[in-house]
């Protein structure tokens, strides 16, 4: 099964939730749940995306929860400390990208496990935005209403349904992280360190520089992520704001086609995999399941995307092998 064929499959999936949530509760289809829905799978699937990048090239980001918190309470502080909103959005930016240019560089200069690299960002971020901020929440005091629509606005209405408009956000990253990793030789390049670390470096690819810029994009879509979370609350707890949000952005991203060997991705594939995240989450809500299985279903899901995912690998593996055997014997 290539990627295209598992986007068809978490389509497929996707499907079965809407048909048999809405079947069980119709208020599944009301005009609120859906804009609901559609809002928290944009803001998720910007996480995922950036998640999606760095397990392309055979790593993983476990700092993303944090840096959403990070940047999150960062925003505030910068406002209230007297910063104009264009300057303290473009901050908070870069100090993610910041990060994640620092998680590339001890990964590739110091040989650092990118899981251990991660985890220690996720503790230390985590214990600097509750130490920094003294574990008070960080607001925005009821001003900035102008800044808050960029995640709590409608910009259009579609009949009875308002767009969202993290949605707008969504489709302008999505669109932009497609034509990277599909249409562009430096998305050749992350596939081809996700498939060959060593053949790709014989192949000329600069690996230690593209591997520093998937970590990059990760963390700058996770700050993003963190301002439109903060935006959209409009309060924000240093303590727990983005707190097991890595779980979901790689969630999507695994069940959305990319391998957790490296070397496969698709950026629609993620996002239809944070939509599948959040519909879970909504049909838990909707059909009276208890919410303590929330975390429960989440990595059942991921789970058997793994499984999947390996089944399918040694499917492909045991054919190649013996097609590879039944041409030796053609020619002898």
């Amino acid at each position: 099964m290539n990627v295209r064929g598992k986007v068809l499959g978490i389509f497929a999936l996707l499907v079965v939730i809407v048909i048999v949530t809405g079947s069980l509760n119709p208020r599944f289809f009301g005009a609120g749940n859906l804009e609901n829905v559609t809002q928290r799978t944009a803001l998720f699937g910007i996480l995922g995306i950036g998640a999606a990048f760095p397990i392309v090239t055979g790593g993983i980001d476990l700092s993303i929860g944090a840096v959403v918190g990070l940047s999150a309470t960062l925003l505030p502080w910068l406002l209230d400390a007297g910063w104009s909103a264009p300057a303290a959005l473009l901050m908070v930016l870069l100090v993610g990208a910041s990060l994640g240019a620092l998680h590339g560089l001890c990964i590739t200069r110091l040989g650092l496990q990118p899981f251990v690299v991660t985890l220690c960002g996720l503790l230390i971020y985590r214990g600097v935005a509750r130490q920094w901020t003294g574990d008070q929440t960080q607001g925005f005091s009821g001003l900035h209403d102008g800044l808050r629509s960029l995640a709590t606005g409608r910009p259009f209405s579609i009949g009875a349904f308002d767009v969202p408009a993290p949605l707008l956000i969504l489709l302008v990253v999505g669109l932009l992280a497609g034509l990277f990793l599909g249409r562009s030789v430096w998305g050749r390049w992350l596939l081809a360190l996700g498939r060959n670390p060593t053949a790709a470096h014989y192949a000329g690819v600069p690996v230690n520089r593209m591997t520093v810029v998937a970590y990059v994009i990760s963390s700058l879509l996770a700050s993003l992520g963190g301002i439109l979370f903060a935006l959209d609350v409009g309060s924000v707890q240093p303590a727990s704001m983005g707190n097991f949000y890595e779980l979901y952005a790689i969630a999507a991203a695994v069940l959305g086609g990319c391998s957790l060997r490296g070397g496969e991705g698709s950026i629609l594939g993620v996002i239809l995999g944070a939509a599948v995240m959040r519909l879970l989450y909504n049909s838990i809500v909707l059909l009276g399941i208890p919410s303590q299985l929330e975390f429960a279903i989440v990595g059942g899901v991921l789970l058997l995307g793994a499984i999947a995912d390996e089944t399918v690998r040694r499917f492909a593996q045991n054919r190649r092998a013996k097609e590879r055997a039944r041409a030796r014997s053609d020619t002898t």
